[in-house]
């Protein structure tokens, strides 16, 4: 097995580097397994959903969707990847201010993490306190 770091990932996904992205291409659809970390998962959203590539959230959930169709992809969490996917499809947007606002694919995986975690550590999450009123939308999380 082997690791791969957010720009790996990207170039793969974005196929938008002549040098960068054939190589990543290469590791992606080589023989080796390769682990995709949370914060690898967190970063590649940020990044796509960012000033420069504006994804939306259709978008966002599609190439999430297409990462777990990779059959070398082993994800540090896939369950809980899952998880927090399904919460930010269902998410609504609130007002906030005079903009409304959603809940965004690390907010629910925030929440979904510590979920596991907490049940990892035979223990019972109460909730996630939140300040991001949109974020408080997922099940699971409070206003403190």
């Amino acid at each position: 097995m082997i690791a791969i770091d957010t720009n790996v990932l990207l170039r793969y996904l974005l196929d938008d580097d002549i040098e960068q992205s054939p190589k990543a291409k290469k590791i992606i659809t080589g023989t080796d397994k390769i682990l995709v970390t949370d914060i690898v998962i967190i970063e590649t959203v940020w990044t796509l959903k960012g000033k420069k590539y504006k994804l939306d959230k259709e978008q966002i959930i599609d190439t999430i969707y297409k990462l777990f169709e990779e059959p070398n992809l082993v994800f540090e969490d896939g369950q809980t990847i899952w998880r927090a996917l399904g919460d930010y499809t269902a998410s609504q947007p609130v007002k906030v201010g005079n903009k409304l606002k959603e809940a965004d694919f690390p907010d629910a995986l925030i929440v979904n993490k510590a979920l596991y975690v907490t049940k990892q550590k035979s223990q019972t999450l109460k909730c996630v306190y939140t300040f991001d009123k949109a974020a408080q939308e997922i099940p699971g999380t409070e206003k403190p």
